[in-house]
């Protein structure tokens, strides 16, 4: 892992920076190829801040910290309104506001990387905008009638009308996507900052997974709602069950709730054990499932395999049980077979069934990003080095 996190980083130092417009690039194709003129998401951004700034804790190189800086200093100064608070959705190559509508998707992001920067610098200015962020979310997005955040607004705060994260998505009212990065988010700034209203939001969060999102018939996740919470859509992702998985146990624990916990713990080794019957014989999961149709999508994409590793590590923890380590070892040999880019660096997008390469997708992108196997590396560095501390003291 510490190799695979090294080649990672270094891909994304070389390959990413934007030397002529500053920043980093806002695409590459599959090939390698970079698009000079691309746009340039928030989300992408946020997450390569994210990535370094949880890199440079782990290695405190100075390269490390000078890309997560540099992320922080485009996002700050190209992707931030400084009238109505929040992030664009876009800007164009040379920085411009290109679509200023506020995903709540990507204010959880931004939210993400800078917290994620305070923790690796304690630069006072990150804390004051992950919590500047958290009070954009709470204003404009909060459902105070039946709890829950709503997805998009224009700059202003508005409410809009096309509520979609992209194309492919439903045009609902509430997603767990969302959902699960606005989790992942506040538990990070709850490190950081253990607010006591922070402490209510993140409690009623996973409250949210544990009665509204969790399918109780099936174990799997539900992905899209109205507004009050009814699904309206019966499909499966399994990258998501099994991230959930261990992103809500550790929100729970960084909140230090003990009972809730408990009830996290259960749900968590339930989301992997329904991932699990999923599993193909090369380590695999498809990328979805369509229940009405009974028909699966059967690529596969560079985060669920990366989310596996770490969710399936998880399962192992919790109950010693073999057969979840063996998952987790397997999902990363089908990475190292199929999904690493030994030619271009990095990871592939994904492969399709026949295992070819999903070659018009992009290495770098608006979805394409470092956190989803950086962040894989990193998990279970630190689970493996707490577990040979164990041993040791033992």
């Amino acid at each position: 892992m510490e190799q695979e996190l090294e080649r990672i980083l270094t891909f994304w130092a070389e390959n990413t920076q934007d030397h002529q417009h500053s920043g980093f690039v806002g695409q590459m194709d599959g090939t390698g190829m970079v698009i000079p003129e691309a746009p340039k998401g928030s989300i992408l951004n946020a997450r390569i801040l994210w990535t370094f700034s949880a890199a440079y804790r782990h290695t405190q190189k100075k390269e490390h910290l000078e890309l997560a800086t540099r992320a922080l200093d485009y996002l700050q100064t190209h992707f931030l309104d400084s009238a109505h608070g929040g992030v664009y959705w876009m800007v164009d190559a040379q920085g411009q506001p290109l679509n200023t509508r506020k995903q709540v998707y990507a204010q959880a992001f931004a939210l993400y990387g800078f917290s994620e920067y305070y923790r690796a610098t304690q630069a006072p200015a990150a804390l004051k905008r992950s919590q500047e962020l958290f009070t954009w979310i709470e204003h404009y997005s909060y459902d105070p009638e039946h709890g829950g955040y709503l997805e998009a607004f224009s700059h202003e705060g508005q409410l809009l009308e096309d509520l979609r994260l992209s194309e492919k998505d439903r045009n609902d009212p509430k997603t767990m996507n969302t959902h699960l990065h606005v989790l992942e988010a506040y538990a990070n700034l709850y490190r950081i900052w253990p607010d006591p209203v922070l402490a209510e939001r993140l409690r009623d969060l996973i409250n949210v997974f544990l009665q509204r999102i969790i399918d109780p018939a099936t174990g799997h996740l539900n992905l899209f709602f109205g507004r009050d919470w009814t699904s309206t859509a019966n499909l499966v992702s399994y990258g998501h069950d099994i991230e959930a998985s261990w992103l809500l146990q550790e929100a729970a624990e960084v909140l230090n709730h003990q009972a809730l916990l408990t009830q996290v713990k259960e749900a968590a080794l339930k989301l992997a054990q329904v991932t699990a019957e999923a599993l193909l014989p090369d380590g695999s999961l498809y990328h979805e499932l369509n229940l009405d149709q009974n028909h699966f999508d059967t690529h596969r994409e560079w985060w669920v395999s990366a989310e596996a590793m770490v969710g399936f590590l998880n399962a192992f923890e919790l109950t010693q049980n073999e057969e979840y380590l063996r998952h987790s070892w397997n999902a990363w040999q089908f990475a190292q077979n199929h999904l690493l880019d030994h030619k271009n660096g990095e990871w592939l997008w994904g492969v399709h069934h026949d295992y070819t390469p999903m070659a018009a997708q992009d290495k770098v992108g608006f979805w394409k990003c470092p956190y989803h196997n950086a962040r894989a590396c990193l998990e279970i560095i630190h689970r493996c080095r707490q577990q040979l501390r164990q041993e040791n003291h033992t």
